[in-house]
C-alpha cells in the first residue's frame, strides 16, 4: 500500500473483475476522502453495481487494490466483515421489517449491531431510546414511529432503511438509486437528508436522476465499460463530449 492510500477513506486502484470473459470492471481507480460525498453515474452495464460489490466483499476482484480507512485490505474480507468494519450498503429496493413499526425497525438495527450473542440478551435502555429518537429526527419519521413498515410510502421506506444503516454506525454509506420511485417532494427531501448525513459520514450515491445528482452539489464520477470516463463537478462532466455521447445524449 502506498502513502496516498493511507490518507484516504476508500482507495481503489487498478480493480478488474471479469464474468465469463466480460470485464465488468476494467482497471478501475477511485479515491474517496474522509467526510466526502460522491455521486457515481453512468449507463447500464458501466460497472456501478460491481464496484459496490467489490467494496463490500460480495465479489472478489481479479486484480487491483482496495483499501478502507487507510489500512484495511478489503479484498481479503467478506460482506459481514466489511459491514462490521463500518461499510453500510443500501440497495435500490428498500428492505425493512414490514410487520414491525418504524421505531421497532430502528431498535432491531441497533440490537443487531451489538453482535449475534449480545442480541439474544438485548434489553433496551435510555441510551438506546435516545438514539432511536435521534435517528427518527434525522430520517424525518418521528411522526410515523408507530406505523408499520408495510404502511409507509416507498420514499419513507427508503428513509427508514437509511436510518437502520445509520443505527449500525457506519463510516461509509453506499446508497443505490435513492431517488428511484420517489415523489418530487420525497426526492428533494432525500437530497437534503443525504447532505446532512455527509456532515459526519462519507457517502457514495449511485444515481440515474441527473436533476437529483445536480442538486447534491458534489464531485461526480462517470463510469463507462468498467472504468472512469470523466470526473469533476456536475457541470464539468455534463459538458464532457464523451459523457454526452455514451450517457447523457441517450
Amino acid at each position: 500500500m502506498n502513502d496516498r492510500a493511507r490518507e484516504t477513506l476508500l482507495y481503489l486502484d487498478g480493480v478488474t473483475v471479469s464474468f465469463d470473459g466480460f470485464r465488468a470492471l476494467n482497471s478501475l481507480s477511485l479515491i474517496l476522502q474522509p467526510g466526502e460525498m460522491r455521486a457515481i453515474i453512468g449507463p447500464n452495464g458501466a460497472g456501478k453495481t460491481t464496484m459496490m460489490d467489490v467494496i463490500t466483499g460480495k465479489t472478489k476482484p481479479d486484480a487491483g487494490e482496495i483499501y478502507f480507512n487507510g489500512e484495511v485490505d478489503l479484498t481479503r474480507l467478506d460482506e459481514s466483515e466489511t459491514a462490521r468494519l463500518g461499510i453500510g450498503r443500501k440497495f435500490q429496493r428498500p428492505t425493512v421489517f414490514e410487520s414491525h413499526t418504524v421505531r421497532d425497525n430502528l431498535e432491531l438495527a441497533i440490537a443487531a449491531n451489538r453482535g449475534a450473542f449480545a442480541t439474544l440478551f438485548y434489553r433496551s435502555s435510555k441510551a438506546v431510546e435516545d438514539r432511536i429518537d435521534e435517528l427518527l429526527g434525522i430520517i424525518r419519521l418521528g411522526s410515523k414511529q408507530t406505523v408499520l413498515g408495510a404502511n409507509l410510502s416507498h420514499g419513507q421506506k427508503q428513509w427508514l432503511e437509511i436510518g437502520m444503516l445509520l443505527a449500525q454506525e457506519p463510516k461509509l454509506l453506499l446508497v443505490d438509486e435513492p431517488a428511484a420511485g420517489m415523489t418530487d417532494a420525497e426526492t428533494e427531501e432525500t437530497g437534503i437528508l443525504l447532505k446532512e448525513i455527509a456532515k459526519t459520514k462519507s457517502v457514495v450515491v449511485v444515481e440515474h436522476d441527473m436533476k437529483f445528482v445536480r442538486e447534491l452539489e458534489v464531485k461526480v464520477t462517470v463510469l463507462h465499460e468498467g472504468s472512469v470516463l470523466s470526473e469533476g463537478t456536475f457541470d464539468h462532466v455534463s459538458a464532457d463530449p464523451r459523457v454526452i455521447e455514451v450517457y447523457l445524449g441517450r
